[in-house]
């Protein structure tokens, strides 16, 4: 007999010790952050590529570094959500539906601007994460919270890198 859409979500679910509801809401939670996570890659990518002046080396390696930070948290969130038991991000359309990182397609990107759009977006991803946490607390999802303080710690590392990089654009 074939699998029917309605089906589907049935055999995506994980059993778990912890309350239905309170891992439906911290999973969309997380779907949000992956979402978040994807954009911010690209936009760092962006501006990586997209760097020039007389810091471009120092910019220009700085960002590839926090590229890759961002990139290898995807994984690890998204897992999180299907351990919970629910669907993860399926698409780019869906990406772009849920994230709250601002795009950027300028064709040309002020140094300074880059730095400082790349802190600010640093600073809003260590808000959201930060309420994904509460969510895992009040739902005592120690195994979700903990993940999180850590991509915390990371995303206002790299805002700091970020600040103290953009005081030094002449």
């Amino acid at each position: 007999m074939p699998i029917t859409t309605k089906d589907q979500p049935t055999l995506l679910h994980t059993p778990s010790d912890l309350d239905e509801q309170g891992r439906a809401k911290l999973s969309d939670s997380l779907n949000l952050l992956v979402a978040d996570y994807f954009a911010l890659y690209i936009k760092t990518k962006n501006y990586h590529w997209h760097m020039s002046g007389r810091h471009f080396r120092d910019y220009h390696l700085l960002l590839d570094e926090q590229a890759g930070q961002i990139f290898e948290v995807i994984d690890p969130i998204a897992e999180r959500v299907r351990k919970l038991g629910f669907p993860t991000i399926h698409s780019v359309g869906e990406i772009g539906r849920k994230q709250r990182v601002k795009d950027n397609d300028d064709i040309y990107e002020n140094p300074l601007d880059m730095l400082i759009d790349l802190q600010n977006e640093n600073r809003e991803l260590t808000k959201n994460l930060r309420a994904s946490h509460k969510i895992a607390d009040d739902v005592n999802d120690v195994a979700t919270a903990s993940l999180l303080e850590v991509y915390i710690d990371e995303a206002e590392r790299r805002a700091w890198f970020l600040f103290e990089a953009s005081r030094d654009v002449n």
